[in-house]
């Protein structure tokens, strides 16, 4: 799916090609209809009335109909489009920016991102500068809608990560369920100001959320806490997970993030990569494997390790039909990767409703 501005109504999902067939077909009209479906898988579908509906194939959500007596609703982020997805249901319309499995801090925003801001009702965005290029958009226009910084307002004290030599505030706050928790209230709030008529209904789902949550954070903990002793240390090629870290009661044993480019390290510097990670004492890393898998290959190689199969989801979300494609699943598919990784035992995580 490209990096562009897509329309969630509710939570419905149709496929990109729906065959619809009608009985609008006289018995002799067989052969030229079957031609003219050949044309139209090219530039649409004919219909009865020879009306052309057009397909995109360039997002692989799509509403049937948009209500525009709802309010229209952006979110930035993969995360904060599940999040309110799951809060407000069919209520709003839904507009996500970012698509899962793009990279927030690089992403570029598109003319209907643009549109969509300046259209808005209510914005929210992450904060503490997760999507700068968006929230250059947002702090500039001159829609009055409120701008909610679902983050900052959650989390006030974030913790700091290292940023070209300078501790910044770290964004990736949903990596701890708590902390989601406070996202969710901060959602419900927002949009119960929105639409006052519907806001006991935003409280109750978001109840339903914070006891699926409160639930997947004690999952969490139990299971990390089956990894025997000495192996629960993380070692990444990012530092995006800092608070699932602290949180979940791992160690960093630093990163792998000199390898986050193709640029061949001095042999000094992947030396002394191999021995940070046999102190750590680690069976597994987790490593981008798209990102210099040479290299990754070769320091794990050396350091006598193995790389995780199951690449860990950082910046948001996996793409629709992935194990991480909600927030709750993407928990969950990450505590695997790194349970089974490090050698402890993973059980299906079921919350009791």
């Amino acid at each position: 799916m490209k990096d562009s501005a897509r329309l969630i109504t509710g939570n419905s999902r149709h496929s990109i090609l729906d065959f619809r067939f009608t009985p609008c077909l006289k018995t002799g009209a067989l052969n030229n209809f079957l031609r003219a479906t050949l044309l139209a898988l090219t530039f649409g579908f004919v219909g009865c009335g020879n009306q052309v509906v057009n397909t995109s194939v360039t997002q692989a959500t799509q509403p049937t109909k948009v209500n525009k007596n709802l309010p229209q609703v952006v979110a930035t982020s993969s995360v904060l489009c599940d999040l309110t997805k799951q809060v407000a249901g069919n209520t709003i319309n839904l507009t996500c920016l970012i698509s899962a499995g793009a990279n927030p801090h690089t992403y570029q925003p598109k003319p209907e991102d643009r549109k969509a801001i300046e259209q808005a009702k209510l914005i929210f965005y992450s904060g503490y500068n997760f999507e700068p290029s968006l929230l250059k958009i947002i702090k500039a226009t001159k829609n009055p809608a409120p701008k909610i910084a679902v983050g900052q307002l959650a989390v006030p004290q974030p913790q700091k990560v290292l940023k070209k030599g300078k501790k910044v505030a770290d964004p990736h706050l949903w990596h701890n369920a708590k902390n989601t928790i406070r996202m969710v209230e901060v959602i419900n709030r927002n949009l119960g100001k929105l639409a006052p008529s519907n806001a006991k209904n935003y409280r109750s789902k978001s109840k339903q959320i914070t006891n699926e949550l409160t639930q997947l954070d004690s999952w969490i903990k139990l299971r990390i806490a089956s990894i025997p002793d000495k192996q629960r240390t993380l070692v990444t090629t990012d530092n995006a997970l800092g608070y699932y870290v602290k949180a979940y009661g791992l160690a960093y044993a630093g990163t792998l993030k000199a390898v986050n480019t193709n640029a061949k390290l001095t042999d000094i510097r992947e030396r002394d990569l191999v021995e940070n990670i046999q102190k750590a004492q680690v069976p597994t890393i987790f490593a981008k494997t798209t990102i210099n898998p040479d290299l990754i290959e070769s320091i794990a190689t050396k350091a006598e390790v193995r790389v995780s199969k199951r690449e860990l989801y950082t910046d948001g979300l996996g793409k629709p039909g992935s194990d991480g494609e909600t927030y709750q699943k993407m928990m969950a598919a990450n505590t695997r990767t790194i349970v089974e990784g490090l050698g402890g035992t993973y059980l299906k995580f079921e919350p009791r409703l």
